[in-house]
């Protein structure tokens, strides 16, 4: 890139990353998953996070943080060799679906994490949930028109 698009790309960048920060009130939406998941540990079901790469790692985190600093149950799909069976047996864009199948149960909120909403084995492990009526969560990030966030029952584009 040559110094002005460069500087315009920033610009762009920096506006839309500001307005998501500080002008985007997401307060209700927070509430709504606080009461999800509340309302999933009380019944004694559980979260699960699913995510691919860099998301991946985020839905381990805040498995993690979840369980330990609010109590409430928590899974995430990120170990290799769930996903290297389940793709191995079923296809990539299966896996996640797969372990849904296999690890859910009713009850359980499931949150599927894709910076672009259009990952094939999100879009599927999301179409299963609505299938199975699982609350669905989604956390997507570049458009908040994608069609991961069409699926969501509650969805956060950050």
């Amino acid at each position: 890139m040559n110094n002005m698009k460069t500087k315009k790309w920033l610009t762009e960048y920096f506006e839309r990353y500001r307005k998501s920060v500080l002008e985007t009130d997401v307060s209700e939406q927070l509430i709504q998953l606080k009461e999800h998941f509340l309302r999933a540990h009380n019944a004694g079901k559980k979260v699960i996070f699913i995510g691919n790469g860099g998301s991946a790692a985020m839905a381990s985190h805040c498995a993690v943080d979840i369980t330990k600093n609010a109590k409430v149950r928590c899974v995430n799909f990120n170990e290799a060799d769930l996903i290297t069976c389940f793709a191995n047996d079923f296809g990539y864009e299966s896996c996640f679906q797969k372990a849904l199948e296999f690890y859910a149960d009713s009850g359980d909120v499931v949150v599927l994490i894709s910076c672009s909403g259009r990952s094939p084995n999100i879009l599927r492990a999301a179409e299963y949930s609505r299938s199975k009526g699982l609350y669905l969560v989604t956390f997507t990030g570049f458009s908040a028109d994608n069609p991961l966030a069409s699926l969501g029952q509650l969805n956060f584009c950050v």
